[in-house]
């Protein structure tokens, strides 16, 4: 059936129409508001902590907290601007525990002082003394060089070192025809400000005398020498030392000098005397007695005596 509209009572139609659909729209919008709200409620009536967390959170970081989970506990972050978008970690102090010290290393004599020896057995003022420049160093009865022995055992030292974030420096490192001479490897440690430097050498004692021993400066006071400062710090660093070689090698401090503690205090060394730096010469064996000369041949005893030394320089200046 039809009807003409405007012939209507218009207000009271028209209105209950409006009235009606307003709160038919009203009733589901509210419910579905209360159990919104229910949802992120927590147990006190109160938005939860994580329904106002996913509200501040952005939709990319809400997206995938597993993601970044697995980010943090790798240690990798995410960078747009880094092709791949990765990050590496930076290296962890434990890691690199020697990062931001400085240390010198002089490896004994120089393989090429036997042909300069004119210049070698030149004097060199020493503080309290002269005494010549340097020397050609021991060798085996076999005939391996003393330094070629130092040489290689500062090569694996300074390997070490670095690893841990050390700055080495060498004295030489066979560049040079011959030396240098003991007061200018005194001075390389110095101008370096090492934290501690270390001249690396074996002995040519007579056979049957074995073991290694370290040698600290004494104390020394006179002329262009003033050891007061470091005769501490170098024994120190020397203790550390003999402790950690042993450990490292198996071996025992030598028997022929030391009173069995591994270590000789000595006045006539230039490269100690001239020091400014804790410093400390290590002898690592005998050369002239054949049980010591097999294990100072042996790269592999050769490593192990690095390591301790790199050892016992870690110790002290992580002390």
């Amino acid at each position: 059936m039809s009807y003409d509209e405007s012939q209507q009572p218009t207000r009271g139609r028209s209105g209950r129409s409006t009235l009606t659909l307003a709160v038919a729209a009203l009733v589901p919008a509210a419910v579905a508001g209360w159990l919104v709200w229910q949802g992120m409620s927590g147990p006190d009536g109160g938005p939860s902590a994580a329904s106002v967390a996913g509200a501040a959170a952005s939709p990319s970081a809400a997206a995938s907290p597993s993601a970044a989970a697995s980010a943090s506990a790798s240690g990798d972050t995410r960078d747009d601007d880094v092709p791949g978008g990765t990050v590496p970690a930076e290296p962890s102090a434990r890691a690199r525990p020697l990062a931001g010290k400085a240390v010198v290393i002089d490896p004994g004599h120089n393989p090429r002082n036997r042909d300069h020896t004119a210049e070698i057995n030149e004097p060199v003022d020493i503080g309290t003394t002269t005494k010549e420049c340097d020397t050609t160093g021991t060798s085996t009865n076999a005939g391996y060089p003393e330094a070629e022995f130092t040489l290689d055992v500062s090569h694996r030292l300074r390997a070490l070192l670095e690893k841990e974030g050390a700055t080495v420096t060498f004295t030489h490192d066979n560049e040079r025809p011959y030396g240098p001479c003991v007061d200018e490897r005194a001075r390389i440690g110095n101008t370096a400000k090492a934290d501690a430097a270390i001249s690396v050498h074996a002995d040519g004692s007579a056979p049957g005398n074995r073991g290694f021993h370290v040698i600290l400066p004494a104390p020394v006071k006179g002329g262009g020498a003033d050891t007061s400062a470091i005769v501490g710090p170098s024994r120190d660093l020397g203790e550390h030392i003999v402790d950690d070689f042993a450990r490292a090698t198996g071996g025992s401090p030598a028997n022929y000098l030391g009173e069995g503690t591994g270590l000789d205090v000595r006045a006539d060394l230039g490269g100690l005397n001239l020091s400014t730096v804790p410093k400390v010469f290590i002898e690592c064996g005998n050369m002239r007695d054949s049980s010591d000369a097999a294990l100072l041949t042996d790269a592999e005893w050769r490593q192990k005596a690095a390591q301790g030394l790199a050892d016992g320089i870690r110790g002290f200046l992580k002390k």
